[in-house]
């Protein structure tokens, strides 16, 4: 575990999935959410969107937190992008069936962004975590069986792949298993160790 002195971690969302995940690593944590606008710029690149929403959550929780003068503060981002375009939450069952629709058969590049703002010194590192994910040609009877069980109303590109919607896919391809679920945890582990934040106890 972690040393007594080493600084308090905030994770900066309101994600239970990215909750999920931190808690994996066995250490405190405090969550805050963020409450920042996530519409992209115009002309900005899915990578570069990512990557500016999850220091900007990371930002804007730091400046909300009793530990402010000593935290790391963990902000996270994911855009999906299909046939140069990003895609979103789907939000309702209607455009989830239209996101799966065009999908399918089809590869889909998910950017899951990384920011570790230490609030000591003011500074950051951040990290964009791309999966490549095939989907397979699946029926649209499929993909309803799939929505009414899982309601990925919530999940860039309507992909659940930590529950059902693992039947939808043929491969994933990533360096980083948990970034597809929003966090991804080895990129994770190597800023908090750079941060002299010891996962594993003291060297």
């Amino acid at each position: 575990m972690p040393a007594t002195d080493s600084p308090h971690l905030v994770l900066a969302s309101s994600s239970p999935y990215r909750r999920e995940l931190l808690e994996r690593l066995r250490v405190p944590f405090d969550v805050v959410s963020p409450d920042i606008d996530e519409t992209p710029l115009p002309g900005e690149t899915p990578e570069a969107t990512a990557v500016r929403l999850s220091i900007a959550k990371a930002r804007a929780a730091a400046g909300r937190v009793g530990h402010a003068g000593s935290a790391l503060v963990i902000g996270s981002d994911q855009v999906a992008t299909f046939d140069g375009r990003q895609i979103g939450k789907p939000g309702t069952h209607e455009n989830a069936v239209a996101q799966l629709q065009a999908m399918r058969g089809r590869a889909v590049d998910f950017h899951s962004a990384l920011c570790v703002f230490d609030s000591r010194t003011g500074g950051h590192q951040s990290a964009d975590i791309v999966t490549r994910v095939r989907f397979r040609d699946y029926t649209d009877g499929e993909i309803e069986v799939y929505l009414r069980a899982e309601t990925p109303y919530d999940c860039a590109g309507s992909a659940k792949s930590e529950g059902l919607g693992i039947a939808l896919l043929d491969a994933i391809e990533s360096d980083d298993p948990t970034a597809l679920i929003g966090l991804p945890l080895i990129a994770l582990t190597k800023m908090l160790r750079a941060a002299g934040f010891p996962m594993l106890g003291a060297a």
